[in-house]
C-alpha cells in the first residue's frame, strides 16, 4: 500500500472515531475523547493530517446527530476548533518532547489539554452566542459550561499519552 494511500486510511479511520467517541461518551456531559483523538492524529501523522481528522469527524459528528443536525454556523465553528487540535497534535511531535522529563512533559500535556479544548470551544461559544443570544449571557453560560470539557482534557490529555506515544513509534518508527 503506498504511504498516500496509507495515511487516507488512517484519516478515515480516526474521523470514524471521533465520530463513535463523540456517542459513546455522549451521556457524559462535555466529557469526551474526541479532542485527545484529534490530537493524537495530528501527533502521529502531521498537522494537516490531524485537522483533517478534526473536520471530518466533527463534521460527521454534527451533520449526523440523531438529536438533528447542528446549524450550519456552529458546526463550521466546530469543525474548525476540532481541526486546531490536530495542528496543536503536529506541532507537539515537532517539539522536543522527547527529551522533556516526566513530570513536565504531564504538565505539558494537561496545558495543551485544556488549551486545545479552549480552541475548540472558543469559535463554538462566539457563534453559538451570536446565533441565538443574548449575546452576553450566552456566552458567558456557554464558556462556563465550557470548564467541565477543559477540566476533562487536563486530565485526560496526559493519562492517554502513551497510547499516542505508541503509536507513533509503531508509525514512525523512532522512540
Amino acid at each position: 500500500m503506498t504511504r498516500g494511500l496509507k495515511l487516507l486510511t488512517r484519516v478515515a479511520l480516526f474521523s470514524a472515531l471521533v465520530y463513535v467517541f463523540t456517542w459513546l461518551t455522549a451521556s457524559l456531559p462535555n466529557i469526551s475523547l474526541t479532542l485527545f483523538i484529534i490530537f493524537m492524529a495530528g501527533f502521529v501523522w502531521g498537522s494537516v493530517a490531524g485537522s483533517l481528522v478534526g473536520i471530518i469527524g466533527m463534521g460527521l459528528s454534527s451533520a449526523f446527530n440523531p438529536y438533528g443536525p447542528a446549524h450550519l454556523y456552529v458546526m463550521l465553528a466546530q469543525m474548525i476548533g476540532a481541526a486546531l487540535s490536530g495542528v496543536v497534535g503536529g506541532a507537539f511531535a515537532s517539539g522536543g518532547w522527547r527529551q522533556t522529563g516526566r513530570k513536565k512533559l504531564t504538565l505539558s500535556l494537561a496545558l495543551i489539554g485544556g488549551g486545545c479544548t479552549i480552541l475548540y470551544f472558543l469559535p463554538v461559544n462566539v457563534i453559538d452566542a451570536w446565533l441565538i443570544g443574548p449575546f452576553w449571557a450566552r456566552l458567558t453560560g456557554g464558556s462556563l459550561w465550557s470548564l467541565v470539557s477543559v477540566g476533562s482534557n487536563v486530565l485526560i490529555f496526559p493519562l492517554l499519552f502513551g497510547v499516542a506515544r505508541h503509536l507513533y513509534v509503531r508509525e514512525n518508527g523512532t522512540q
